[in-house]
């Protein structure tokens, strides 16, 4: 996937204006790029277009217009769109209750190096995550990875040709297994793959 430039992006008049129509777009996008794994972790599939709104809303809510800051926004997003023969995604765990969440997060450092795919017939492919910086210490993990999965030109093939997908986490006490995914997001994701 080709990354963002200045010229994909709207003005903030122009996403004013287009906004209500645009966000309805890729919120029902991105229905099929999230994966429940259980109750409290979701990853959440990130491309072209999904980078494009975090970026315009980011512009709007900053009143970001000159090109300095534009193109900080382009260099701190494009990272996350993917590269053809992989897939990025935010990993996020989920807990309404904040010192639940926190309870969890410290029995979970670690679990980011745990979340895998897998394309049938092939091994899985565990998460290199957070490659921008580190998200976790000895005492708790963070409540959100940033995660690629890099996948073998086989792996690449074998999505194209319309194989199943598996996802999970393999961290004791956490573990989470969707296998397969739903076609809608299997589809969604082998767009991401050239």
């Amino acid at each position: 996937m080709t990354k963002l430039t200045r010229e994909d992006l709207m003005s903030l008049e122009e996403y004013a204006e287009k906004r209500p129509e645009f966000r309805q777009k890729v919120l029902e996008h991105k229905k099929a790029r999230k994966i429940a794994l259980g109750d409290h972790a979701t990853l959440y599939f990130e491309d072209r277009l999904t980078i494009q709104y975090q970026i315009q809303e980011m512009l709007r809510i900053e009143k970001i217009f000159e090109a300095e800051g534009i193109n900080e926004e382009l260099d701190a997003y494009n990272p996350l769109i993917p590269d053809g023969s992989n897939w990025k995604a935010t990993f996020m765990i989920e807990y309404g209750d904040v010192d639940e969440r926190q309870k969890v997060l410290a029995t979970l450092v670690g679990v980011e190096d745990k979340v895998w795919v897998q394309v049938e017939g092939f091994d899985r492919v565990y998460a290199i995550a957070d490659e921008d910086m580190e998200r976790d210490t000895e005492e708790k993990t963070s409540a959100v990875h940033f995660m690629r999965f890099e996948l073998s030109d086989e792996m690449c093939q074998a999505v194209k040709d319309g194989k199943a997908i598996a996802m999970g986490i393999d961290f004791e006490g956490f573990m989470q297994e969707v296998n397969p995914i739903d076609e809608a997001s299997r589809a969604s994701l082998a767009a991401d793959i050239q």
